[in-house]
């Protein structure tokens, strides 16, 4: 508990709202953090921080639309009014907006980018200076074992998402040699198939697909509810204090094979 304790530390974290970010939330409420909650639906997040209050941290509902700058400067200023710092920032918010280049519009494409990548860079390009000045920071970045391996089958193409977290990849590298000497360290994990609001009314009710899915991953199923976490704990403590710019892929073995 002492590598991976987080007591009276301050996490944000974005896509709060439901699925992976919700759990992870609930992850660092349980080693001590209190918890920034963002995310576009006011009344989710409200019902979350009442929940992780009970368990005697604090918690912080804001809505905020990750995409845009304005609201995530107001959002940042909101966190450093209440606790003072920021010494966990996980940049979880993202969507997957099906379609090849051929059938993808250009709206499409910029709402994929402006959330899936603008949105980390804005998080953190107001998250970082209050890091720098504390000589502190662990940053962690959802990207996808999407940014490296594609889906064959036409309906099931994700071009964009496919650009948009290799993009969170790139990003997380630059960052983390950059700031390593102000002890501020960034890493990503990319995540295999997790039920969660992006997939349950897609990927997962495509029988094929997880068909296919099950038989080629070693583990013989997706991610169950809660199984990103300990990788999210490891990135956000102590426990890597000498761990940047790495990439760690949790899905069960489906990439190794």
């Amino acid at each position: 508990m002492d590598l991976f304790g987080l007591k009276g530390q301050v996490a944000v974290v974005t896509g709060a709202s439901s699925g992976l970010g919700a759990d992870a939330a609930r992850a660092y409420a349980a080693y001590g953090a209190n918890v920034a909650l963002l995310a576009r639906r006011k009344e989710r997040l409200d019902a979350l921080a009442e929940e992780l209050r009970k368990t005697g941290v604090e918690a912080l509902p804001i809505a905020c639309d990750v995409s845009k700058e304005e609201e995530i400067k107001r959002a940042v200023d909101e966190v450093i009014a209440r606790f003072g710092k920021i010494d966990i920032l996980l940049n979880n918010a993202g969507i997957a907006v099906p379609g090849g280049v051929e059938t993808l519009s250009p709206a499409d494409w910029d709402r994929s980018m402006d959330v899936n990548v603008k949105s980390v860079f804005l998080m953190c390009k107001y998250v970082v200076p209050h890091m720098r000045a504390r000589h502190y920071g662990k940053i962690v970045n959802i990207s996808s074992v999407n940014a490296t391996l594609a889906d064959k089958v036409p309906e099931l193409w994700r071009h964009a998402y496919n650009a948009s977290k290799a993009a969170v990849r790139g990003l997380t590298l630059g960052m983390a040699a950059s700031y390593a000497a102000d002890n501020i360290t960034v890493n990503s994990i990319g995540p295999g198939l997790f039920e969660s609001e992006m997939t349950e009314n897609t990927l997962f009710k495509h029988e094929a697909f997880m068909k296919m899915y099950n038989a080629l991953t070693p583990a013989s199923r997706p991610g169950a509810k809660g199984e990103l976490n300990g990788t999210i704990l490891y990135f956000s403590s102590a426990a890597s204090s000498y761990v940047t710019g790495q990439h760690i892929i949790v899905d069960g073995g489906f990439s190794i094979v």
